[in-house]
């Protein structure tokens, strides 16, 4: 699994935790509905880590937090 679908993946499993839907997550996290859905749809395979960091504010955790999920376990390289 690469980096961006990780990503993807584990966003729309905090919304399911949290229980917020994407728009609300937007709302919250002050990034604009479209980013996000770029990012959960994986049309964006790159976000950026303040993009990240907005949406764990928005979440109420950190950005370590964020990561700190098996998901990002065993991901390809992205060197090639």
């Amino acid at each position: 699994m690469d980096i961006g679908t990780a990503t993807r993946i584990r966003i729309l499993n905090l919304c399911k935790e949290h229980g917020l839907s994407l728009n609300m997550l937007a709302t919250v996290s002050g990034i604009t509905q479209s980013t996000l859905q770029n990012v959960t749809s994986g049309r964006n395979k790159s976000t950026t880590v303040s993009t990240v960091k907005k949406i764990c504010d928005g979440l109420g955790i950190t950005v370590r937090e964020f990561f700190d999920d098996d998901i990002f376990d065993n991901l390809e390289q992205e060197i090639k």
